[in-house]
């Protein structure tokens, strides 16, 4: 028997493909013509659509398996894309986003753990997962401003190498405790 939860055409569902989407634009935007204000135009269209959809799924009771799994598969590819285009055009060093990528790459490590525990691939995401990511979308946008010679550069720089460290930070925190749940799970189970 199938529930809601096995839905798959769902308006939040919809926003996460069509985001899924801009993923390979954005990064053709950044490094083929380089057209910035476009491609910063797009990254910020895709924090909005990604509120949104979390916002929709809650409100009008579409929540599904399929939005809990290419909703946070599409903010991981543009938090990829983002930092390939950004350390491509050396905005950023190569480091940062070697941090940031780590992360993800320790968190595959806990698949194998989830999927035997009847988990599937990942848990629910939590608050500071959120809030990490948050971070990153407003990070990013700022610092592709911050690289041009404009009279808003400077502004953009502080913030967005503010949101870049904290965001970074609580990425990581936020997958350390991601362990902590998988290793507390696996001594239940």
């Amino acid at each position: 028997m199938t529930t809601s939860e096995d839905r798959i055409f769902t308006i939040p569902n919809l926003l996460s493909f069509l985001r899924l989407l801009g993923v390979p634009v954005f990064l053709w935007l950044i490094l083929g013509p380089k057209a910035d204000g476009w491609a910063v135009a797009l990254l910020m269209v895709a924090g909005f659509s990604d509120w949104l959809d979390g916002k929709l799924a809650r409100a009008w009771n579409q929540t599904s398996k399929l939005g809990r799994l290419i909703d946070p598969a599409a903010d991981r590819l543009y938090i990829l894309a983002t930092l390939a285009g950004l350390v491509l055009r050396d905005i950023i060093p190569w480091w940062l986003a070697a941090l940031v990528i780590g992360r993800d790459v320790l968190l595959l490590f806990t698949v194998p753990f989830l999927r035997r525990m009847g988990y599937g691939y990942a848990l629910p995401v939590h608050f500071l997962g959120k809030a990490a990511t948050a971070n990153l979308m407003y990070a990013f946008p700022l610092l592709f401003l911050a690289s041009h010679p404009s009279w808003y550069a400077e502004i953009c720089a502080v913030f967005g190498w503010a949101f870049v460290i904290w965001g970074t930070g609580l990425y990581w925190w936020a997958g350390v405790l991601y362990v902590v749940q998988v290793r507390q799970l696996a001594r239940v189970s």
